[in-house]
């Protein structure tokens, strides 16, 4: 299974996790990066996550998040698929660079767009191939139905 992880849930662990939520959430996206690294899935990656992470001012986050691009199965660039698909995710409420980073997960083939940003979450994109938005903790209780169905 194909995942692509934007760049708020690569950052969620450096986030304030005195909050439940937010520390729920770090849970769950370790956790699917530890099956990623196991190979239970594969990591999709792209410019606009590079872009993005580049722009952090935190070397040492910027140099962890970065080392995940090594383990991505594929790295998409910038090319005309991409930037006409994102103008059409973008028309439907999504900020450009988020309808980037959807883009890049579909032209990856990607099964699950998973994020912590609510505003994504919320307003999901129709028409857009079969890929799912979700958040990491909703992908945990997905990877669980779909185990204990088994």
């Amino acid at each position: 299974m194909n995942l692509y992880l934007d760049n708020c849930c690569f950052n969620r662990p450096f986030d304030d996790q005195t909050q439940l939520r937010i520390r729920l959430e770090t849970e769950a996206k370790l956790y699917i990066q530890a099956r990623i690294l196991e190979g239970k899935y594969k990591l999709a990656w792209s410019y606009i996550l590079d872009f993005e992470n580049d722009q952090n001012p935190f070397e040492l986050r910027k140099e962890i998040i970065r080392k995940w691009r090594e383990i991505a199965y594929i790295d998409i660039d910038a090319n005309d698929e991409v930037i006409n698909l994102a103008e059409k995710i973008a028309v439907m409420g999504i900020k450009p660079k988020d309808a980037l980073h959807i883009a890049c997960a579909v032209v990856a083939d990607c099964e699950y767009f998973i994020t912590t940003d609510n505003k994504i979450l919320n307003k999901g994109i129709k028409g857009i191939k079969d890929i799912k938005l979700i958040d990491p903790i909703g992908f945990i209780k997905l990877e669980e139905d779909n185990y204990n169905d088994d």
